[in-house]
């Protein structure tokens, strides 16, 4: 790497550890925000930190929200019988996209995964649990990503929540394997919910 005056170096090194962001993305970040102005490098500065500190989970299906509650949860108009379920809060916003889903979501935070240590503890199925005992749902929405992961987590999930009465289904695989839901394009979502499959 050339010889950088430290803060810069700094910066792509920090830039670098950022999904996606190798050295040359890192580096052209770094010198556009250097020729930024000092307002518009104290704003993004800013928008980083107020990320970490007035965002937290929503105390109903562990969403990304700025309140107790997330957009999704507060909605009254949302049908709160039936629950789609993803990996990460970026699942949601494929599957809203398509503007067929007005159910409410529950975030597990995660797939089982035992080769990196995940099993089912670490994600929030006790959460998932808890709401089935508290709300009427009619049928739960298994949206997780189309990997052996993904695969493996709606499985697990199938099993554990079929004897409690609620129809599990599964989205349909338009998304191809291997693929994220946060890449899906609408067509493809919308018809990957509405050609969902009981499990």
């Amino acid at each position: 790497m050339p010889d950088f005056a430290e803060p810069l170096a700094r910066l792509i090194q920090e830039l670098k550890r950022l999904p996606g962001i190798g050295q040359k993305s890192a580096q052209r970040i770094a010198f556009h925000v250097l020729r930024a102005s000092r307002e518009d490098a104290q704003q993004l500065a800013r928008a980083v930190v107020d990320v970490k500190e007035k965002l937290g989970m929503c105390a109903v299906c562990n969403n990304i929200s700025d309140g107790e509650l997330c957009n999704f949860c507060r909605d009254p108009n949302r049908d709160r019988t039936v629950i789609c379920v993803v990996e990460e809060p970026h699942g949601i916003l494929p599957i809203e996209t398509t503007r067929q889903f007005e159910g409410v979501y529950h975030v597990l935070h995660g797939s089982i995964s035992p080769l990196r240590g995940i099993g089912p503890e670490q994600l929030r199925i006790k959460s998932l649990l808890e709401r089935l005992q508290t709300n009427e749902i009619r049928e739960i929405i298994l949206a997780t990503n189309p990997t052996i992961e993904g695969e493996a987590t709606a499985v697990y999930l199938s099993r554990l929540l079929k004897p409690l009465g609620v129809k599990v289904t599964r989205i349909a695989m338009g998304i191809p394997v291997g693929s994220d839901l946060e890449f899906a394009d609408e067509v493809t979502m919308s018809k990957s919910l509405e050609n969902r499959r009981e499990m």
